[in-house]
């Protein structure tokens, strides 16, 4: 499932690729781009859900859940529309959530990333208790009790696919292993990063995502206290 905002320029090729590499069904989301990312998508092969306007990534990434959910269709792998992924690599999701039952397999590569950005991470790991190495990657593996979670109500307040989601699923009692995958470059053509496109966006994420790691961790401790009372 490739959720996608103005990717004109790649998604035909991603869809193809997944197409040649996996020959499994290709979901494109299609968030309200302003570009021909749906016909292009469309004519690459994928199954084309479209938001009428655009509601961000994290909205798109559940439309496609709630496809997922509505079709009977677990486990699925999600990732981005601009070809920073290797399509092979999706067999080592598959592979790790056959071998090991997690519910969640993250295709890991933190080595990508700026000093800056694993410097965030590391303060969101501390506050939040997540001993993920990779945050913010877009190609995971949602198993069917995932699928579940992350299309519920709750998972309606959330703004970000990336460190919301893992605490929230951590928070159910799901399991998530990552498995180291190759990344490329973003191509100069495609869209921004969604997260850190900005130092303004930079610090409304680093503010949310505190402030719900806290608020995570603050309920985890109460509740332990009700148990033992």
């Amino acid at each position: 499932m490739v959720p996608a905002y103005n990717e004109e320029a790649t998604i035909r090729r991603v869809v193809k690729n997944i197409w040649d590499v996996m020959g499994c069904p290709v979901v494109v989301v299609d968030d309200g781009s302003t570009d021909r990312t749906a016909e292009e998508a469309f004519e690459g092969g994928a199954i084309v859900v479209s938001h009428g306007k655009r509601l961000g990534a994290w909205t798109a990434i559940q439309t496609g859940l709630l496809f997922a959910r509505y079709h009977k269709i677990a486990p699925v792998v999600t990732l981005d529309g601009d070809g920073q992924h290797e399509i092979n690599d999706i067999s080592l999701l598959y592979d790790a959530y056959r071998k090991t039952g997690a519910d969640v397999v993250i295709g890991s590569c933190p080595e990508r990333v700026s000093k800056l950005r694993r410097i965030a991470w590391s303060f969101l790991r501390t506050l939040t208790g997540l001993s993920v190495k990779d945050l913010t990657s877009g190609f995971r593996l949602y198993g069917p009790q995932a699928i579940n979670i992350l299309t519920s109500k709750d998972a309606l307040l959330l703004d970000y696919q990336d460190v919301g989601v893992l605490l929230m699923l951590a928070h159910r009692g799901l399991s998530i292993v990552e498995v180291p995958v190759r990344m490329y470059e973003r191509p100069k053509q495609a869209g921004h990063s969604r997260v850190f496109y900005s130092w303004g966006a930079v610090i409304r994420y680093m503010m949310h995502s505190s402030v719900y790691g806290v608020s995570k961790r603050c309920f985890k401790a109460n509740s332990k206290k009700e148990v033992v009372s």
